[in-house]
């Protein structure tokens, strides 16, 4: 069961939005057959101040799966996953990862949950292998370090002082640094945020390997395409309240109510030739390029209407809904109007 668009505005049944949510939530546990969730959150809140950060989330994380946590800069996704591993105290709600509390047994789960955090520092004058070395003593059966240095892509900077590494080096070393203990579960924040294209996809490799491990992966992203390569699962989070829970197929099939024609003219023409179609809800102009966005027969629509005023539309394709589409979908229906300050 998906959460469609038409629910976010109002569903007939009266339910609310979060009904809505825990309802796939408890129809997503039930198709996992009789296995307990690793993760379960229940009405999460948290707040700073006057400030609402998260404001009534729930969902849960089954294990072995990638589960993304989706959102924009200061929607609650931090926040989020600092109570989830225990570092901070929610002030409503319930918490339970193998069935224990975050924070009253963070010793138990120590070894079972690895976190790498958005914001994350080491002492200035700690090397990198220090570092790993450091943290493999933490653990009884810790990863190899040289091996996840390699994948990492920290070879040569495994001499190199912390305060000597670029930003993405220190992102990737965090990674490393979650992994070392070879957790159960890994709570990945912005994982790639700094990374160059193609070290971000080695670190999709990388994680879809772990993931094959049998480890359990939350990943906290803003990155659609990384969602849609890794996720089984996400939830989609605005000003701290959860919109969306679904497969990011599903999301994006949803968003199909809306099409989108790319095209070249082969001359300038102004919008009200085709915004005045009623197959047409928008019409933007990148250049040469003109993107069009409505419903119905849209590409016949557009064309006939070009050719009617003597203008050619060249290249013309058709764009298919993706993870992105859905996102801005639903959190546009969330966003106007609320404005309860999130700051994480």
């Amino acid at each position: 069961m998906s959460v469609s668009f038409k629910y976010i505005e109002k569903d007939r049944t009266g339910m609310s939005i979060q009904e809505l949510v825990q309802r796939d939530t408890r129809a997503s546990v039930s198709s996992n057959g009789s296995a307990p969730p690793v993760i379960e959150i229940a009405h999460l809140r948290k707040e700073y101040g006057t400030t609402v950060a998260v404001d009534d989330v729930s969902f849960a994380v089954h294990r072995g799966e990638i589960f993304g946590i989706l959102g924009r800069n200061g929607a609650g996704k931090t926040t989020t996953v600092e109570c989830i591993t225990g570092l901070r105290r929610p002030d409503r709600g319930e918490i339970s990862v193998f069935g224990l509390d975050p924070r009253r047994d963070r010793h138990e789960l120590h070894e079972r949950v690895g976190v790498q955090l958005q914001d994350s520092a080491l002492p200035d004058l700690l090397r990198v292998r220090e570092a790993v070395e450091l943290y493999a003593s933490f653990y009884r059966e810790p990863a190899d370090g040289r091996e996840l240095i390699a994948t990492l892509g920290l070879q040569d900077a495994e001499h190199m002082y912390f305060k000597h590494l670029s930003g993405g080096q220190k992102q990737r070393l965090s990674i490393v640094l979650a992994l070392i203990g070879q957790p159960e579960i890994a709570v990945l924040d912005e994982l790639t945020t700094g990374l160059d294209p193609e070290a971000r996809r080695d670190t999709w490799r990388l994680i879809e390997g772990v993931r094959a491990r049998g480890v359990t992966i939350v990943l906290v992203t803003h990155f659609m395409e990384e969602a849609e390569r890794l996720c089984d699962r996400v939830a989609l989070i605005d000003h701290g309240r959860m919109v969306a829970l679904d497969r990011p197929g599903a999301l994006a099939l949803a968003a199909t109510t809306s099409k989108r024609i790319r095209l070249t003219a082969t001359e300038p023409f102004p919008d009200v030739l085709l915004s005045a179609l009623p197959e047409v809800s928008a019409v933007e102009h990148h250049g040469p390029e003109v993107v069009v966005a409505g419903s119905g027969d849209l590409v016949t629509a557009v064309v006939l209407a070009l050719h009617r005023a003597g203008i050619h539309a060249e290249d013309v394709q058709i764009e298919t809904a993706n993870l992105e589409d859905a996102f801005l979908a639903l959190t546009d229906e969330t966003t106007h109007g609320d404005t309860n300050g999130v700051t994480r």
